[in-house]
């Protein structure tokens, strides 16, 4: 499902090329905001990605930085053109987490800590739909089959022969356990995630309730690591009102040991399909 140019993963990637020319110049971003006479925030966005960066931008930063080599410039240019370019989510309009689609389209394996619900990339339809109608009570029919859409279509990642996402989830039981939809619904998710749980490039733990407190207890999140070396992990928090993107080493590096913590404290993979399995039949029998 991932295109060939990736309008977020370009993004970035030139925005960690400006942050190095400004680092090799030995400015401070104030000090650039102030010579093209810019918000400093404006210097920001454009070097963490979060916001398209124009050719006219490129030019001017590689004018303060004093880029001589032609080449340079021109391929920054031309990432600069190709970051401008609209990934498939955005044929869906608005779509508030549109820069986490971006990421997850293109990157290589995701490790994901649900405590609530089961994570979107293994939900059943049925199940999507009822927790996003759960989840924005006052959201039309139209913006909910949208959202659904958006959530069947990122699914593809992890179904794609050529290079499927490797992904990693521990669910706290009580994702299991919360009625979402129906107990109908909630058989279907629970039978499709112990099958989907049998993939190779796929594996499930869940962390039952008699573990207590843990490291997971502050809430969701999601590492997520790239293929290209020069990408660096980033870890996605997602919020009511806004999301959290963090990728400074020692952030992501505090919310990977926390993560090998939840994995050792889980149920393994055998022992979670097993509960999963478990549930399913109690679903089934009332």
């Amino acid at each position: 499902m991932a295109s060939n140019v990736n309008p977020t993963v370009r993004r970035r990637r030139l925005g960690q090329e400006l942050r190095r020319l400004r680092e090799l110049k030995g400015m401070t971003a104030e000090e650039v905001a102030e010579r093209l006479l810019v918000s400093q925030s404006k210097i920001s966005r454009l070097e963490n990605g979060r916001r398209s960066i124009s050719q006219r931008d490129v030019r001017d930063l590689c004018g303060v930085y004093e880029v001589e080599d032609q080449r340079i410039v021109d391929s920054l240019m031309q990432m600069a053109k190709d970051s401008r370019q609209q990934g498939w989510w955005h044929a869906f309009g608005d779509i508030p987490y549109s820069v986490y689609i971006g990421l997850e389209t293109d990157a290589e394996s995701l490790r994901v800590y649900e405590p609530q619900i089961i994570t979107g990339l293994l939900q059943t339809r049925s199940y999507a739909e009822a927790i996003i109608r759960g989840a924005l009570p006052e959201t039309s029919q139209t913006e909910i089959d949208k959202r659904v859409q958006v959530r069947m279509q990122r699914q593809g990642r992890i179904t794609d022969g050529d290079g499927p996402l490797r992904l990693w989830v521990v669910l706290d039981e009580a994702a299991l356990r919360r009625v979402v939809g129906s107990r109908q619904v909630m058989r279907e998710q629970l039978e499709s995630l112990a099958e989907m749980s049998q993939l190779p490039h796929i594996t499930v733990q869940v962390m039952p309730f008699d573990v207590g407190a843990h490291p997971g207890v502050n809430g969701q999140y999601s590492i997520l690591e790239f293929a290209d070396a020069g990408d660096s992990s980033v870890v996605y928090i997602e919020g009511v009102t806004s999301d959290l993107y963090l990728e400074k080493p020692p952030d992501v590096q505090k919310y990977t040991v926390m993560y090998e913590h939840l994995r050792a404290q889980a149920l393994n993979v055998d022992q979670s399909r097993q509960l999963i399995e478990d549930v399913a039949k109690e679903y089934a029998a009332r």
